[in-house]
């Protein structure tokens, strides 16, 4: 897919590497989302796991249009790299005052992988409100690996993030982060868009790299979550070091000695 993208800074990065989550405000224009409803509401016929993104939609399609927007176009490549597959898309809808609230969980199988991940983009047509519902998610819960609906019988955990937002809104997730789709309590049915895409390439510097420096990189990278435990949760920030490390090739990067100083291994004999 050729076209023109805006892709992510260090500090958009840094901040996905510590919330397992990107939010992009009203992105798609109004007479797309009106489109995009109806597209929605008559359904978008399914796509081969492992179709090359070029290759997924036809030219002109909505579905092609939404992800050539710049904005979406050029977060995708920061996330994923160029020509990602699609491993699968869904239209998730909720009834008015219809359905319960999903179990707390991650998707698919539980997935080990330290040095690569899949993206979801979830696109919200039109507003959605809190009484609507919408996608529940737990900020910094990507990197602690759980077994689909592991975590299910939690039903609120603190410092979790309602998704209340404006029409044209897309929010791209870690395949890991801790997620569940609300109970629909207004008169208006809601819709959701969700692709999931997986890297063809190394997920590598992917995205605009000139503010790599920046001190607020590092503060996005300390972050701390309500529902981190006082000890256990300190791992959570080892583990997105160990990412970010991945991400811009840089081995010697840490926060406060915290990869450092457990990975000392000296390897030299005393004289």
């Amino acid at each position: 897919m050729e076209n023109r993208q805006e892709l992510l800074d260090s500090v958009q990065m840094a901040r996905f590497v510590a919330r397992g989550s990107l939010r992009l405000d009203a992105v798609v224009p109004a007479e797309m989302n009106t489109e995009g409803l109806a597209v929605l509401a008559e359904g978008v016929p399914p796509v081969r796991y492992g179709t090359p993104l070029s290759e997924a939609y036809a030219e002109g399609s909505f579905v092609r249009r939404l992800l050539e927007l710049p904005q979406v176009a050029g977060a995708l490549h920061s996330l994923v790299g160029p020509e990602p597959w699609v491993d699968h898309h869904f239209v998730h809808t909720r009834e008015p005052h219809g359905g319960d609230a999903q179990p707390l969980h991650g998707d698919a199988i539980i997935d080990v992988r330290p040095d690569a991940f899949d993206v979801q983009l979830m696109y919200f047509p039109q507003a959605v409100t809190l009484e609507m519902g919408g996608t529940l998610t737990v900020p910094g819960s990507h990197l602690r690996r759980i077994n689909e609906s592991d975590t299910g019988r939690y039903q609120n955990l603190r410092g979790q993030d309602r998704l209340v937002c404006p029409a044209g809104t897309v929010v791209f997730l870690h395949h890991g982060l801790w997620h569940a789709g609300r109970r629909n309590d207004s008169d208006a049915m809601r819709y959701m868009f969700k692709i999931r895409f997986n890297p063809r390439v190394r997920q590598q510097r992917l995205w605009n790299t000139s503010d790599l420096d920046d001190p607020q990189v590092a503060a996005e990278l300390d972050s701390m979550f309500p529902w981190y435990e006082a000890a256990t949760g300190r791992l959570e920030r080892y583990n997105r070091i160990l990412l970010w490390r991945v991400l811009t090739g840089d081995d010697d990067f840490d926060l406060d000695h915290w990869v450092t100083r457990v990975s000392n291994r000296p390897a030299e004999a005393q004289a």
